[in-house]
């Protein structure tokens, strides 16, 4: 797609230049980019660089540009090229073959090395757990190793041989176009995927990520159940213990209840449940206060509380009598009746719409996605499309409907289109 300025009544096309032309390096200014936003070229699923140039196999003459793992705790391999990828997909093949082996004590190696050339203390392990929210035990990557192929171009041989190797359900390979334009003294970047379509891709990816969990149930005895979670209208789906947690003591706190009240309402937790510091603090003030000391809590920013000039922050690690804590909170709320989870199963029916995919679960959970995020709150989205649809929004006595019910009419009036 090209791109256009509007200028007045018309439009201006912006020229599309190349990175040869415009001076900018393979590795050294294109891949350091995408490694600093790897979200860019990886839309709709969590990905982290675990290393790069990577090579450490016996005999290896080639790195990989950048390895990656998921949030589904696949490997993913990213090749890039500057203005051609040519022969990306058998180089990309090759890697792919090497690393599927690898264990997490090598993963962790791996990080560590990349850590310290990019000048940082964080414990590698510790991070890469955190980015899979797996807490304790073994940690065990899929036997999928995803692709990423991002170039400026694609020749019709490598789309065709990557149709055809998606095509054969155990693969993932994505291609992802990035094309610079020049801009006065700015270098804009036109990044779009173009294997799979995005249209196309959320049937593909379902088949493969229940194929995936299939695995990794019969790969471990840990407790790995997801919830859906709903607080009043707003729907929180397929969330890990720890974020039923959160979720539940954010309500609990935006109802007046304080961090102590929480402690005494799970004794068992009561030393180690919030740490807090003076003051508005961030994650490296905690650290101050706790020298030496890793913190297994939730610092980003949304995920703290600020009370009464006082800092607080909820654990991050939940494993034993976890849904028993969760009740004790759902106990201390006023709307107790409107506070419910259930663990998350699977996609009964799917809808797109207007940009939207519309989802009920086999619980009848409703939830909705737009642009590869979560849309919060689930019901009042739902009244907008049920506007557009003309589907009432009361049952027959002129009572609201839920979120189930006006989800499943929402539904319904989309597949009727």
């Amino acid at each position: 797609m090209a791109l256009f300025e509007i200028a007045g009544d018309s439009l201006q096309p912006i020229p599309l230049d190349t990175f040869g032309n415009l001076g900018l390096r393979e590795r050294t200014d294109i891949q350091r980019a995408v490694r600093a936003h790897i979200e860019a070229i990886t839309p709709g699923v969590r990905t982290k660089v675990l290393a790069e140039e990577f090579g450490e196999w016996a005999g290896a003459n080639r790195r990989i540009d950048l390895l990656c793992v998921d949030e589904n705790a696949n490997l993913v391999v990213v090749e890039l090229k500057r203005d051609d990828g040519a022969h990306m997909d058998l180089q990309a093949l090759r890697y792919a073959a090497m690393i599927s082996t690898m264990r997490f004590d090598q993963a962790v190696t791996a990080h560590r090395k990349y850590l310290a050339d990019n000048g940082s203390s964080e414990d590698a392990e510790q991070a890469i757990r955190d980015f899979l929210e797996v807490e304790d035990g073994q940690v065990v990557f899929t036997d999928t190793v995803r692709i990423v192929l991002a170039s400026a171009n694609f020749s019709p041989e490598l789309t065709t041989a990557v149709l055809w190797l998606n095509k054969q359900g155990k693969m993932d390979i994505r291609c992802v176009q990035m094309r610079p334009h020049a801009v006065d003294s700015r270098v804009l970047l036109d990044v779009q995927q173009v294997i799979p379509l995005p249209e196309a891709e959320q049937y593909q990816v379902a088949v493969r990520e229940k194929s995936i969990e299939q695995e990794r149930v019969r790969s471990t005895t840990r407790d790995s159940t997801r919830y859906d979670v709903s607080i009043g209208e707003t729907f929180f789906p397929n969330l890990p213990k720890r974020r039923l947690m959160l979720a539940l003591v954010r309500e609990a706190i935006r109802q007046g209840v304080s961090p102590e009240q929480i402690r005494e309402a799970i004794p068992w937790r009561r030393r180690d449940l919030f740490i807090s510091a003076p003051g508005k603090a961030d994650e490296s003030a905690f650290q101050t206060l706790y020298p030496g000391k890793k913190l297994r809590y939730f610092f980003a920013p949304d995920e703290m509380f600020l009370l009464d000039g006082t800092t607080y922050v909820l654990s991050r690690a939940w494993a034993d009598r976890t849904l028993e804590a969760a009740e004790k909170v759902r106990q201390l709320l006023n709307n107790t009746d409107e506070v419910t989870w259930e663990p998350t199963t699977e996609v009964a029916d799917e809808e797109t719409y207007q940009g939207y995919t519309i989802r009920r679960r086999e619980s009848n959970a409703i939830e909705i996605e737009r642009d590869g995020q979560q849309v919060y709150p689930v019901i009042a989205t739902l009244r907008e499309l049920a506007l557009q649809l003309s589907v009432a929004t009361v049952n027959d006595a002129g009572n609201p409907l839920n979120t189930r019910q006006l989800g499943a009419r929402v539904i319904a009036a989309i597949q009727s289109l």
